[in-house]
């Protein structure tokens, strides 16, 4: 699989993971700590950190309450 694949694949995961949009805005806030981080790892990887980064604050704030 190629890059662009696997971070088109964790996107669409990340999107299915997510109910409706109150969870949005910590989604939006992992996102770009996430693509920031996978932008430091290297070419091609912001997206995939992005998606990464969504599901984990997802998960987080599910957990909140």
């Amino acid at each position: 699989m190629t890059n662009r694949t696997l971070a088109a694949a964790a996107l669409a995961l990340a999107a299915l993971a997510l109910p409706g949009t109150a969870e949005a805005k910590g989604c939006l806030k992992g996102a770009a700590v996430g693509a920031v981080g996978g932008h430091m790892v290297g070419k091609g990887h912001a997206l995939a950190g992005a998606a990464v980064g969504c599901a984990v604050a997802h998960h987080r704030a599910k957990h909140r309450g």
